[in-house]
């Protein structure tokens, strides 16, 4: 008995050693192979069944539980399930709306089937109704890139099965498999997205404005996952170019997320030089852009110090392509893609682009001590002026011109912005036409811009802003959150070019959420003054609007404003801002 006993202390003790041995090893492998999402997930029940292929009740019975809240656990008790039944000639589905444009994806919970075998279904994901009863073809433009949206899976038997990472409002459910009974508890959304507050805001007295607000802002959103994306269908991907207009909404709506540094970070590290990020010339004069704005709003010189050897290089390079007095530069010339075929155009704009961007990156040097590049950056823009041209009718590359002061704002948005109303406008470049309507002091023809354009979206049941768009494509189109009627066309599969043709056109695209952060900064009045927002500028311009209140984050706090005009014109202003912030009028 004893000598069991000291055998058994014997075995303790090399199992402590050994644990004492493995657990640095454990803690290692947590340390170095474990990635902590930094996402939340909410499950969601669809709002509306929007289609059935069977009411009679022989190959679909019991749909309407699929809308009743679920707990994604499976029951023995075989109560309230949706039953879809095929047969030799008749394979059942069923069409789910979510009711506005989520990412993540699907969690389906099965009941206890007779046949205790697994049970084959198509599963299709659709950013409009029409996308989710598509095929994948070559004629109408669905497509798995980037995230599979059209898929067969196996589901359990009385179990629970979650699949999908892409972007979508509707779902489409059918049986794969002739003479096969499905019987499903639940069908749940899985909204993953980052829980952050919505710190800034926008209300006024048009509640077309205020959604237009909220829209942008939802739609930058969700495109913060991992990283900063340009859509959350497809083109997952860090476009820098397309992230400027994200990140200036996300400066006003969410002031400081690390998303934004991460992601110009990782385009910076799979970009050395003197390569251009994504290919694009333009793009990585976007990313000394937003590092300028981004500083300018959030005031990190630590993280702008850790950008200097590569922001130097990259302005060297940027100035090693200037012929003359014009830009000269290689890679890929682009500017949006309605403006891709029209060289000269893209000339314009990258010769704008070029003396913004110099003019930016002076500034930077500048606060970075480093004044022999600041006066190269300088002398550079000098020469650029010289040799001003002409944007040749063209919107995208007239606002470029005006916002470079090449050329007056009032002649670029009379000659050129302004004609047509928002006719040839751009998602992406309609932002900066916004913005140089604005320096022409033309704000309310941005206000009705904003109303029409991307107020149209809305009316054809957006629920967030499109890759592309035009007023022309709502004549007689049905909405995207219904099948389209006969006699009606298609809005999502009819229209899109370049890379996004048909229904491959991504409806939740952040580089089309402009009119946020222009609305916060031109309506609502907020203009940063010095880094970190140490200064803000407060100068409404409230055109037709009756009234406009929000609220604006900064390093500081919050700052909330309210502007209510008078009787006689006049704009009476209360304005309340955290300490550290001076405000001027």
């Amino acid at each position: 008995m004893k000598r069991n006993l000291i055998l058994l202390a014997i075995l303790l003790l090399n199992a402590t050693m050994l644990c004492a041995q493995l657990s640095p090893v454990f803690n290692h492998l947590s340390v170095t192979n474990a990635a902590k999402d930094s996402r939340s997930r909410v499950f969601l029940s669809p709002k509306k069944i929007l289609w059935k292929s069977d009411d009679t009740g022989k190959y679909i019975h019991g749909a309407e539980n699929i809308l009743k809240p679920g707990n994604g656990q499976a029951e023995l008790v075989n109560k309230d399930l949706v039953m879809l039944k095929s047969d030799d000639t008749v394979k059942p589905g069923i069409l789910l709306d979510y009711g506005k444009e989520l990412h993540g994806g699907l969690q389906l919970v099965t009941g206890m089937m007779d046949k205790n075998a697994p049970v084959k279904v198509r599963i299709r994901f659709g950013e409009s109704a029409s996308e989710a009863m598509a095929d994948i073809d070559t004629l109408t433009g669905a497509t798995n890139d980037h995230a599979i949206r059209d898929l067969v899976i196996d589901l359990p038997w009385l179990g629970g099965l979650e699949l999908g990472n892409t972007g979508f409002r509707f779902v489409r459910i059918d049986l794969v498999d002739a003479n096969s009974t499905l019987l499903l508890k639940e069908a749940r959304a899985i909204f993953t997205f980052r829980d952050i507050p919505y710190a800034g805001s926008f209300r006024s007295n048009d509640e077309r404005l205020n959604q237009v607000w909220a829209t942008g802002a939802y739609t930058v959103h969700l495109n913060m996952q991992q990283y900063l994306w340009d859509g959350i269908k497809r083109d997952r991907l860090v476009w820098v170019g397309d992230m400027h207009p994200e990140v200036m909404t996300i400066n006003t709506v969410f002031g400081f997320n690390e998303i934004v540094p991460q992601s110009l970070d990782l385009i910076k590290e799979v970009t050395p030089l003197p390569a251009w990020m994504n290919g694009i010339s333009s793009y990585s004069m976007w990313w000394i852009r937003i590092q300028r704005d981004w500083f300018l709003y959030q005031g990190d010189l630590t993280y702008l110090e850790k950008q200097q050897d590569y922001l130097v290089a990259l302005l060297n390079q940027l100035i090693g392509k200037i012929k003359g007095n014009k830009e000269d530069l290689d890679g890929m010339r682009f500017m949006d893609w309605p403006t891709f075929s029209n060289k000269p155009a893209v000339h314009a704009g990258l010769q704008a682009m070029m003396v913004m961007t110099l003019t930016d990156g002076a500034e930077l040097c500048r606060i970075l001590g480093d004044l022999e590049t600041a006066k190269k950056c300088e002398a550079a823009v000098k020469r650029l002026r010289k040799g001003a041209p002409d944007a040749g009718g063209n919107k995208q590359a007239a606002a470029l011109l005006a916002l470079a002061d090449l050329i007056p704002a009032e002649k670029a948005n009379r000659e050129v912005i302004a004609i047509g109303g928002t006719k040839d406008f751009s998602t992406f470049y309609g932002y900066y036409m916004l913005e140089a309507k604005a320096k022409a002091g033309d704000y309310q023809g941005a206000i009705d811009n904003i109303r029409t354009y991307w107020g149209g979206m809305l009316d054809m049941g957006a629920t967030t802003f499109w890759e592309d768009f035009d007023e022309q494509w709502m004549e007689n189109a049905a909405r995207i959150d219904e099948l389209v009627p006969k006699g009606k066309i298609d809005i999502h599969a009819a229209y899109g070019a370049h890379s996004y043709k048909k229904l491959r056109h991504s409806l939740a695209h952040g580089w089309a959420s402009g009119p946020t952060s222009w609305l916060t900064q031109h309506v609502l009045g907020v203009k940063v003054m010095e880094p970190g927002c140490k200064v803000l500028k407060i100068d409404p311009h409230l055109g037709d609007l009756k009234f406009v209140e929000g609220t604006f984050p900064t390093p500081f706090g919050i700052v909330k404003i309210k502007h209510t005009k008078m009787a006689d014109g006049r704009i009476n202003s209360v304005i309340d801002a955290p300490n550290g912030i001076t405000v001027i009028k």
